[in-house]
Parts: structure tokens; C-alpha cells; sequence
């Protein structure tokens, strides 16, 4: 990779027919409920995925034991209209605590109607995570990356 080089994002776009605050908490409180049980970086399952929320935040998985996996931060945490994750994990699916070193996942929540939610997801700057930047977006951008993931956020309703 170059210094200059950057990646285009990886963008996923569903809609739900509930309304914005609901879509809102079963993505940032409920995230346990419907995130993909194989998508652990944990020795063992997670039996939690929690988004603390505020900006400043952690985003993390715990397992049964109590034993927590740092994923990312929270950087904006705009409710119910939008919520900014720092993605720390980098191409070995380790965490890396710098926050140079982190591209970003925006979820906007657009109303369309009162009972009906845009949500769109982007995940940007993979640049951040140097040589490994290519491999993040490609795994993430494959169709059981955020696109199953969005799915699966979508059947939760």
C-alpha cells in the first residue's frame, strides 16, 4: 500500500418498518441478539456485544466467563439518528488501541416514514489500518461481512 492509496468504502443500506428510536436501540442495545454468533474473536462464543453508549465508549465482546474482546470505540454516538464506531480490529483480527490505526463504521438511521427506518451503514479508512487496510475491506465487504450482517440486523424485527 502507499501512502496516498485509499480504499473505497464498503456500504450496506436496509430498511425497517419500525420507527427511528426502535431501529436505533435493536442496533446499539439489542446488538447481542442479532449479531452473527460465528463473527467472535474470543477463545470462546460471545455470550454479549456491547456498544457503551456515549462518545468515548468502548465496543467489545464478552464471553460467559466474563472475559471481554475489545473491538473498537465509540466515536459519535447521536441518538436515535446516528452512531460512529472506531473498527480497532486489524487484518489478524487482533486490537490495536490506537485510534490512528482504526477506520470508521457510520450508521445513519433516517426516518422515512414515522413507523419506517433507513438504515445505512458505511465502513471507511481502511486506509488507517496500514499494509493490512486491503484485507479488512475486502473481509468486510464480502457478502457474510456487513452485508449478512445488515441482513441479519433487518430479521431481528
Amino acid at each position: 500500500m502507499t501512502a496516498a492509496q485509499v480504499f473505497e468504502s464498503v456500504r450496506e443500506t436496509v430498511t425497517v418498518d419500525v420507527p427511528i428510536e426502535r431501529a436505533f436501540t435493536v442496533f446499539t442495545e439489542n446488538i447481542t441478539s442479532w449479531w452473527p454468533r460465528e463473527h467472535h474473536i474470543g477463545d470462546n462464543p460471545f455470550a454479549a456485544v456491547v456498544i457503551e453508549p456515549r462518545a468515548g465508549g468502548r465496543f467489545f465482546e464478552r464471553d460467559a466467563d466474563g472475559n471481554e474482546c475489545m473491538w473498537g470505540s465509540v466515536i459519535a454516538y447521536d441518538r436515535p439518528h446516528r452512531v460512529v464506531l472506531g473498527w480497532h480490529l486489524q487484518s489478524d483480527w487482533k486490537y490495536d488501541a490506537d485510534p490512528a490505526r482504526a477506520s470508521e463504521v457510520e450508521v445513519r438511521f433516517i426516518a422515512e416514514v414515522p413507523t419506517t427506518t433507513r438504515v445505512e451503514l458505511e465502513h471507511s479508512h481502511f486506509e488507517r489500518h496500514g499494509d493490512g487496510g486491503d484485507e479488512i475491506r475486502t473481509a468486510v465487504g464480502k457478502p457474510d461481512g456487513w452485508g449478512g450482517i445488515v441482513r441479519q440486523y433487518a430479521a431481528a424485527f
